[in-house]
Order: structure tokens, then sequence, then C-alpha cells
């Protein structure tokens, strides 16, 4: 963490009190310093197991960013929340890991929209932006991928509390295995369309759980 545009001095001790209250995990956090000057910060990522991102802002060195692109093809965990879908759109590799993002200046040459058509999910190139969302409100999670170790054992759908539903997230979505989704409701500001929220996404021989959900502290407690 260490810059976002949503209040993360709030919901990162909520994410490690989560990780950490099973007794399985050790959690360390490492706070980048603000702007320009996150260009020295560099976390010995090959020391953990996972990276879970609550950060979006100025852009990590190359080095850095060569570093984390090594940990996660190479075997590596990565998790990104919410915001994190919004950082660095001219980070190629990140962007992959990610499968789809919002906001940055994301448009149709940043790759499709995913739309649930007759029950999959297909690419939409319609020319637009990327990254939009209405009214934070309460809304139904769907299920749609219940053998998936992440979903194995929740409902078919169930209510997740008061969010920002991100609506027209786009990018490259290779190899994207959409675990859950909602519908973006046009009477809250929304798309009218079934929206990823959760996701899975393999880059080299690492994995990626993405989620969309997490706005304030609330919403991660969900």
């Amino acid at each position: 963490d260490g810059q976002n545009n949503h209040d993360w001095k709030m919901t990162t001790p909520v994410l490690k009190a989560i990780m950490e209250e099973p007794g399985i995990f050790t959690v360390e956090v490492s706070t980048a310093p603000g702007g320009a000057a996150v260009e020295a910060w560099q976390p010995k990522f090959s020391d953990y197991a996972v990276v879970i991102s609550n950060y979006n802002g100025h852009l990590w060195s190359p080095a850095t960013r060569e570093a984390f692109e090594k940990f996660v093809s190479g075997g590596g965990g990565f998790v990104s929340v919410h915001a994190a879908d919004n950082a660095f759109p001219e980070w190629k590799a990140y962007n992959e890991m990610i499968g789809v993002g919002g906001w940055g200046g994301r448009n149709e040459k940043s790759g499709p929209y995913l739309r649930l058509r007759d029950g999959k999910w297909t690419f939409d190139t319609t020319p637009g932006g990327g990254g939009s969302h209405g009214s934070q409100h309460e809304f139904v999670l769907n299920n749609r991928a219940t053998a998936h170790p992440v979903m194995a054992g929740l409902p078919a759908a169930f209510m997740h509390r008061k969010d920002e539903l991100y609506n027209r997230l786009r990018g490259p979505a290779k190899a994207v295995t959409v675990l859950a989704s909602a519908l973006s409701p046009k009477d809250k500001g929304g798309s009218g369309e079934e929206e990823p929220m959760l996701m899975a996404i393999p880059f080299g021989k690492g994995r990626v759980f993405h989620t969309a959900l997490g706005h304030g502290v609330e919403a991660v407690h969900c």
C-alpha cells in the first residue's frame, strides 16, 4: 500500500487482520512512499508466497516492476484488491496479470470488455472508456465457478455489502476465469450488464486472484 485514491490506511489493517485470523499466514505490510519517491521502493517479493496489492499510485521503478514480473511468472501468488485494478495502465505485464482494469485512460486499445452472453463470457471490442461505477449499494454476487477452490462451498448467489460495483473494466483478458459477477443496474448508474467481480488469471507459473470488491472497511469485511 502507500498510495491509493481509496482509504488504504483504513482497509490495509482489515485485510491484514483477515489474513492473520486463521493462524496459518505470516503477514507483513510494505508501505510505499508517496509520489515519485516510490521509485526507490524495492520490496523483496521473493521472500513471500503471495503479494496482496492495495495500491493505486505512481508507477514503480523499472527494477521493482521487473522483480514483480519475475516473482509472479515464476510461481508467486498475486491478489489485486479493488482500486489496484486502476493502477499502471501503461504496464503491459501488470494488465495481463489483472486481466481487466479501469480508469487511467484505458479504452478499446487496452483490450475488450468481458460480457456474459448465453452463459459464456465473451469479448466485446466496442469502442469506449474502461472503468466506471455508479452509486454505492448492496448487490448480489453470482457464483460462476462453483467447483473452483476459491468459490467451493459458497452459495450460487449471495449478498454483498454496500460497495462500489465496478463496471466496463477492460484489458487483455487473457485466460480469465470469472469466479463471480454482479448485475450493474442502470438505475444506480451502472452498465446494465453482468460485470466480473472476482477473477482468477494465470501468469506464467503464477496465479492471480483479482477482486474488484473492497471500496471501504464495510465492503472489505464482507
